[in-house]
Formats: C-alpha cells, structure tokens, sequence
C-alpha cells in the first residue's frame, strides 16, 4: 500500500497494492492495523454504499460538532471524480478543494478526515461508491455547500449529458453563507 499526500493538510490518497493473475484480482480494501500503523486515525463504525448513474452528482455534504466524520472513501464498481473541500476554520487550507478520479480500475482510495466536505460526480453507469465513517450519521448535524459554489470555483468534468442532482443539494448554501 502507497499513501499519496495531496495538497490539503490531513487528507491522503491511498494506492493498495493489488495482486493480479488469470483469475482477477485481489486485494485488501481495509486493515486496521496497517492503516493506524500509518498514523491514520481509523475507528470506522458505519460502512455506507450508493449504486448512482452516470451523471449523478451528490453533494457536497458534511457533519457538524460531535458528529462530524472521517471517511474513507472508494469505488467498487465504474468511475467518480471525488472531491472535498476543506471547511475547518483555522486551517490554512480552509476553502480549498481537491478532486480526484476513483475508479475500479485504479482501486484508489481517499482519505477524508474531519472538517471536509465532501461529494462526487458519477462518469459511469451503474457506478457502486462505498466509504466507511468513524461516527454514525446524525440527521441534526447534516450540513452542505453547494456543488457549484463560485467562490470554490470546483472543475467538475463536463459530461455530455446534465448532472442529476437532488432537489435538497440543489438547495444547500454557499460556503460563505453559514459558519461551520
């Protein structure tokens, strides 16, 4: 397994090594100890799953307070461009974002720390995205920036068809709007 540090503080890009023959493949999506080893701070309690099309955008959604969430988030099946903004107010980085291509074919991983909100945009069909959280979700605590924010400016793909997007993201305030 490779750790890729990436340009926000905290949030890594995780390469598994995979083991490939006539067979498939094989490899360990999550261990424990391997990840802690690496000073990844991994109590996870909830392993969450979506099937989206091609086309489906979801977020950018977060946690707030006590409930907030460190992810670790992967493809199991198709493509999402993955991107996270950085929301913790005394961070240097605060308002940043980065995207990222997972895919079943890279097996890429990343991990999200607490303070970042997160979403992705799904390039495949029949795309089945899968992440863990190291606290349960709390429904009072639920928060979002909308996807196309202008002061984040984010380069989501163009595709050739309109995103889906939920009635609720289409809804949710810009990062200046509110205090996280």
């Amino acid at each position: 397994m490779e750790i890729i540090d990436t340009s926000l503080k905290d949030v890594f890009l995780i390469k598994p090594t995979v083991y490939r023959d006539d067979r498939g493949y094989f490899y360990e999506s999550f261990h424990h100890s391997r990840y802690e080893a690496l000073g990844l701070p991994c109590n996870f309690v909830q392993d969450n799953e979506a099937k989206s099309g091609k086309g489906v955008l979801r977020g950018l959604h977060y946690q707030t307070g006590s409930n907030a969430q460190t992810k670790l988030v992967r493809v199991v099946t198709g493509r999402v461009y993955d991107v996270i903004v950085d929301i913790r107010n005394n961070s240097p980085t605060y308002g940043e974002w980065l995207g990222v291509e997972l895919s079943q074919e890279n097996k890429f991983q990343l991990f999200v720390p607490k303070g970042f909100a997160h979403g992705y945009l799904v390039l495949e069909d029949d795309t089945i995205f899968s992440y863990k959280c190291d606290n349960y979700y709390n429904k009072d605590s639920e928060g979002g920036i909308r996807y196309d924010d202008p002061n984040l400016n984010i380069e989501w793909p163009s595709l050739t068809l309109d995103y889906i997007i939920s009635s609720k993201d289409q809804v949710l305030p810009y990062l200046g709007d509110h205090l996280i």
